[in-house]
């Protein structure tokens, strides 16, 4: 995968370091995912992250029709047999024959060939659906004559056993029906499933046939008896083919739904014996019995997309499944073995060809994406290349056996989220005699265009060289493989770009200065709130802070918590770093006619702060915050940022009462005195009248609103004597008492 790296001597210096804008980076592509995000031109791709170049992919013939279904090649004379959707009710069946120009060989009635085989004579046995016919087609003149009707509404799968009997696969049965050669057939095994969905022959004469729904791998043997060798996680077996070692590969497809095999199903018996079905499809006293229930529809893969991906399975020869390859979003619709005896798998809907490279642990490889986007049917063809048909739309390739001359990767642009530097390119590759060329290219847009700049080599000294491109905060590469000149590919296992971000100064956006007498939260804390709440909530940070909120818990956010603290002062700022680097904030305090700063607090990583401000004489002070980006750069790179807070006031002296007295007049007691506060406004006034609770007593100006308030209180008590308790406190929540007794 794609990973942003730093060097390796830069992380040995420290493992703890913090590494962003100041650091060198490295953009890394060492793993199939990391290769899938880029484009792919004439390369083939391996699961373990290595380049090369691809399999020579040809056209060979475009047959303007949606889909070709089925190909097929006679080994005697190379002559390639294909055919897919039709016409006017008739499917056509295509040849290209050995030096001639593509023709259509037969036009047989039905809306789609789905199947072709070869028997030892070379003549063409092409099946169609739906209400599946098999037609038999001599080569040259193109003569069909119908050969074999099942009576069956779809045919998906044809091949010939050892002794030159054809195999028939069927749905909406789910039969396998088997055929002389003078086109006498019968039902050799029920798969009790909707579909015998795919067909091959293995090394035993077995018939290999996959189902759907339940997607099962069965091996039929001449007698008729089944034995379920698999059941695979997926719906529909799509495709199954055998090797000479014994080895037997299945492709599966789409989740299974509820019910839709969901349990392993009971084995089906052989097909009783029965009465041969005649040329013609006609019956004679047949005791095959019709399965109850309406026509199925065909396999979901011969309709609308499905879902759940697909896998292969390889069964050993001992019987032994394991999954070799399986994809999210991949439909296989077709196996082969190419030359070299690898497992090739044709899929949809990217026009995928993938083929498996065995091993301790298999690997595979993306052999080409086709334009076409669905690679409907393979075939191994004469001289180690293969055939291929498309759907969407229907054509026919050849792969192979050569490689291509040359192959360009282009890798996805990337963001290094900021102006920078581009540095040295390096890439990991066994050449093999030939040849592999960088080049890169950058631009300030998010995605390559002709604003970027032109494309640069990279001048190569041995396997890395200095990138040339501009510096901006794009990049992408382009990497092209040149065959040796006997035709071998380089192989490319990684490449790797080392960047740097332009460093930039952080900004201190805001500093906000929080109520007195609290201080923040530790981080982690929790603070229960009690009845009358000692912990406030901060507004967001910027915002005119309302009055403070009562929390249930504290929180090491700016905006969070802050817990009662007689005497701390606080502050709180927003700074940022285009870089994204980690900031350490220094904070100091100076009174408003002082010149030095004094320290409070240097190099803490919390944008807030609070201190005790009893060790400050009273008076009028600001805060100077400095941010650096320091933990991301090294010292001569190091740049910072300062902001002082607006002015504020330590006051931790409490106000002072004046005048108290108290006089009785009857059963009324009036009691008057003044309050005065050097620095801050009266905030409250209260009194207690024997010991009795607190109450607030307004000013004699009703509004609280001065450092100089009177206060006249008036009680009626009938009591001989009266002790009345006096309680004042300023903004800052310093607080006088005195009392009076009045008789």
């Amino acid at each position: 995968m794609k990973s942003i790296r730093t060097n390796a001597a830069l992380l040995a210096a420290s493992s703890a370091a913090l590494l962003w804008a100041g650091s060198t980076k490295s953009w890394e592509h060492d793993a199939e995912a990391d290769y899938r995000k880029g484009k792919l031109t004439r390369l083939a791709l391996r699961s373990d992250g290595r380049l090369s170049l691809a399999l020579a992919w040809r056209e060979l013939h475009d047959a303007s029709t949606s889909y070709l279904w089925a190909v097929a090649e006679d080994a005697r004379n190379g002559n390639v047999y294909y055919g897919g959707s039709g016409q006017d009710g008739k499917a056509k069946l295509h040849v290209l024959e050995t030096g001639k120009p593509s023709r259509v060989l037969a036009e047989l009635n039905g809306l789609e060939i789905h199947a072709l085989a070869l028997d030892a004579q070379g003549r063409v046995y092409a099946a169609t659906s739906p209400d599946g016919k098999v037609y038999r087609v001599t080569p040259g003149t193109g003569a069909a004559e119908e050969f074999y009707d099942p009576k069956s509404k779809y045919i998906w799968a044809l091949a010939f056993n050892p002794k030159g009997e054809l195999l028939v696969a069927t749905g909406d049965k789910g039969e396998l029906h088997r055929v002389t050669a003078a086109g006498q057939g019968s039902v050799l095994y029920r798969t009790e499933e909707t579909h015998a969905r795919s067909l091959t022959v293995d090394k035993e004469g077995n018939a290999i046939v996959g189902t759907e729904p339940g997607g099962l791998i069965v091996r039929v043997d001449a007698a008729g008896q089944g034995f379920v060798l698999h059941q695979t996680s997926k719906r529909e077996v799509t495709a199954v083919a055998a090797d000479a070692q014994g080895n037997i590969y299945a492709a599966a497809a789409g989740a299974r739904t509820a019910g839709a095999g969901m349990q392993m199903m009971p084995l089906p018996a052989a097909a009783p014996p029965a009465t041969p079905v005649p040329s013609g499809g006609k019956v004679a006293g047949s005791i095959v019995t019709p399965r109850p229930g309406p026509p199925s529809m065909p396999p979901a893969s011969f309709g609308s997309p499905i879902s759940g991906g697909s896998e292969i399975v390889q069964i050993e020869p001992d019987g032994f499944p394991r999954k070799v390859w399986s994809d999210d979003t991949d439909i296989i619709y077709s196996l082969a073995f190419d030359g070299a005896g690898s497992v090739l798998a044709g899929t949809g809907n990217r026009g995928n060809l993938v083929r498996i490279d065995q091993g301790a642990a298999p690997l595979s490889t993306l052999l080409l994406s086709a334009a076409p986007t669905q690679i409907t049917a393979l075939a191994a063809g004469r001289g180690g290349r293969v055939l291929a048909v498309t759907g969407n739309i229907g054509k026919l390739f050849a792969l192979g056996p050569d490689v291509e001359r040359d192959g360009v990767y282009e890798s996805e642009a990337l963001d290094a989220g900021f102006f920078t530097y581009w540095g040295r390119m390096n890439y990991t590759a066994d050449l093999h005699g030939g040849a592999v060329k960088m080049e890169t290219r950058s631009g300030n847009l998010d995605s390559p265009q002709r604003a970027w700049s032109a494309w640069a080599a990279v001048p190569l000294n041995s396997t890395y060289g200095r990138v040339g491109s501009p510096a901006a905060r794009f990049l992408q590469y382009r990497v092209t493989l040149t065959a040796a000149g006997d035709g071998q590919s380089p192989d490319v296992a990684g490449v790797d770009i080392a960047y740097q971000q332009k460093n930039v100064a952080p900004v201190i956006e805001i500093i906000d200065l929080t109520p007195p007498n609290y201080k923040f939260a530790a981080a982690g804390t929790i603070t229960l709130a009690a009845a009358n709440s000692q912990t406030i909530s901060l507004p967001a940070l910027g915002r005119n802070a309302p009055k403070p909120v009562t929390l249930l818990s504290g929180s090491d956010a700016p905006s969070g918590s802050m817990n009662y603290a007689k005497g701390h002062m606080g502050a709180r700022w927003l700074a940022r770093d285009d870089n994204g680097d980690v900031l350490l904030g220094k904070v100091e305090i100076r009174g408003v006619n002082e010149t030095a700063w004094k320290p409070l607090r240097e190099d803490g990583r919390e944008r807030h702060f609070s201190f005790d401000s009893t060790a400050f004489a009273d008076g009028d002070y600001r805060l100077r915050v400095t941010v650096q980006d320091e933990p991301a750069n090294p010292p001569a790179q190091v740049l910072t940022a300062t902001l002082e807070s607006s002015v504020f006031t330590i006051d931790n002296t409490p106000p002072v009462l004046a005048g108290l007295a108290g006089t009785r007049n009857g059963t009324r007691v009036e009691v008057k005195w003044k309050a005065t506060d050097a620095l801050s406004v009266i905030a409250k006034a209260e009194y207690s009248l024997n010991g009795g609770e607190w109450k607030t007593v307004e000013p004699t100006t009703r509004l609280t609103d001065s450092h100089e308030h009177e206060y006249v209180l008036s009680l009626d008590n009938a009591a001989a004597e009266s002790t009345v308790a006096v309680r004042v406190t300023d903004y800052y929540d310093n607080q006088t008492v005195a009392k009076t007794v009045v008789r």
